[in-house]
């Protein structure tokens, strides 16, 4: 799989791809989602190029290794919404619904024709179930600990949910468990490089996007 040609060259174009998208108009999205300017336009740049390239290229090169052509729009889909959302929580420790639930609305529609493509309709079933299911562990995070946990996180576990749900019980759990190991281990280096008091809180909403992404990454094929 690792020399995989088909898969290298879709991960190379991609990566083209998530690079271009992410230097202009996810920027601009970014942008538009701040109520403040509270970051460069440069670092906003740089981050959105970088994240959405390597996203995009990681995605590709497992998807067409793994055969699954018609998962990509999905994937890609949620890779872009996913390096928005990323920027402004950094940024403004906030995740807008102007880009959560179109991302929940985007994802969800382009999982069908990838439904569709294997035959396994209760995907769908268990994609939805993954929603709800994630965003009830999230609700009561929030509700035992609402200093940590916040109600855009919640809203994000909706989308989160239904992507990994959408490949089954064990994506699902990697999903949410990764999103508290990156979580921990950035909580980590941050109060090493004291950029964060232990009475201070970074962004959870970036560290739930790339569990997300690993749990696809060994769920695919």
């Amino acid at each position: 799989m690792l020399l995989d040609l088909p898969a290298i060259v879709a991960a190379l174009v991609a990566a083209a791809v998530g690079f271009a998208l992410g230097w202009w108009p996810l920027t601009r999205w970014a942008e538009h989602s701040m109520k403040h300017d509270r970051m460069p336009r440069r670092t906003i740049r740089i981050a959105s190029a970088v994240t959405a390239g390597v996203a995009f290229s990681l995605l590709a090169w497992r998807v067409v290794a793994a055969g699954d052509y018609w998962l990509l729009p999905a994937l890609l889909a949620f890779a872009a919404f996913a390096t928005v959302l990323s920027i402004v929580d950094l940024a403004e420790k906030r995740l807008p619904n102007a880009v959560v639930f179109p991302a929940l609305a985007t994802v969800g529609v382009l999982l069908v024709p990838a439904t569709w493509a294997t035959g396994e309709w209760m995907r769908l079933v268990w994609a939805l179930a993954g929603a709800s299911a994630m965003f009830i562990a999230y609700f009561v995070l929030a509700l035992i600990s609402p200093s940590s946990m916040g109600m855009g996180d919640v809203k994000l576990a909706l989308a989160i949910g239904l992507l990994a749900g959408w490949f089954g019980l064990s994506a699902w759990l990697v999903a949410l468990l990764a999103a508290f190991v990156i979580g921990g281990v950035i909580s980590l280096i941050a109060l090493a490089l004291r950029k964060v008091t232990l009475r201070g809180s970074i962004p959870f909403g970036p560290s739930m996007l790339a569990g997300a992404v690993v749990a696809v990454l060994l769920a695919a094929g």
